[in-house]
């Protein structure tokens, strides 16, 4: 697993110990660049794997990351930065709008648009979540219901997902040691050699297709643990739909991520 990079913070703070934490000779050196005059949604990150400079957008926290490698030259980053601005607040500005899991709400399940139905009741014991053909019934005692909806979707997404990946593993005679699905914030999919299979819940919002195509990628990575010829025949013989689902991934998977923020 890659070791996830944070961005830096400038000025003093405080570690949950409660030890003040001195900033280092890199952190005051971005004080001097007024990278927030570029963007106000700009966040640089150090990263000691990347070997060039690049700006990566995460259209779930709605930010772009300018990511420096460790020895890179700041004023070299940040010349890098102001010479994208343009680019970098056209990204930002059309990014698809943020879809709250409320009332009203019309979000795609399985292929298929479904309306968020809420219905209120103080005198409820719990909330009962039912998936219909045209809506999400949603019957709670919660102002709020949100967080139920979106563990309602994280298991329906495993329960689509497990059965998917249990047949096209069955076709590739190998076996998954476990399956997990969870909110990934980077990858849509990853499988280790030990058979563990992770899946963001995310693809419960793309066409099935799409969905078929990932559990397909993964899956296939039981036999081949790389990206070869070997392994793109074995992942385009499980697809339903090999091209439309990666293409469809490959150009409107950052569109997944604005279902449920606020």
């Amino acid at each position: 697993m890659a070791k996830r990079v944070k961005p830096l913070r400038a000025g003093r703070g405080r570690s949950r110990a409660g030890r003040e934490i001195v900033p280092t000779d890199h952190d005051m050196a971005l004080l001097a660049y007024p990278f927030d005059e570029i963007s106000s949604k700009l966040r640089v990150t150090v990263s000691r794997r990347a070997r060039r400079l690049a700006l990566r957008l995460d259209p779930k926290q709605r930010v772009m990351h300018l990511v420096v490698p460790k020895r890179a030259s700041l004023r070299l980053a940040f010349e890098f930065a102001e010479e994208n601005r343009d680019w970098i607040t056209d990204k930002l500005r059309t990014l698809p709008r943020p879809v709250a899991f409320k009332d009203g709400a019309v979000i795609p399940v399985f292929g298929r648009n479904r309306r968020i139905v809420v219905l209120y009741n103080s005198a409820l014991k719990y909330t009962d979540i039912q998936l219909k053909k045209e809506e999400i019934l949603v019957l709670t005692n919660k102002t709020d219901p949100a967080p139920r909806i979106r563990r309602f979707l994280m298991d329906e997404a495993k329960k689509r997902i497990e059965e998917l990946a249990a047949e096209k593993a069955t076709l590739l005679r190998r076996r998954i040691n476990s399956i997990q699905v969870k909110d990934t914030k980077s990858r849509w999919g990853s499988c280790s050699e030990d058979g563990d299979i992770s899946f963001s819940y995310r693809l419960i919002f793309a066409p099935a297709k799409a969905m078929d195509y990932v559990v397909a990628h993964e899956v296939a990575h039981l036999m081949h643990m790389d990206h070869s010829d070997n392994f793109w025949r074995t992942c385009e013989n499980l697809c339903w739909d090999y091209e439309f689902g990666k293409q469809w991934m490959s150009e409107n998977g950052y569109d997944l991520m604005r279902f449920g923020s606020l």
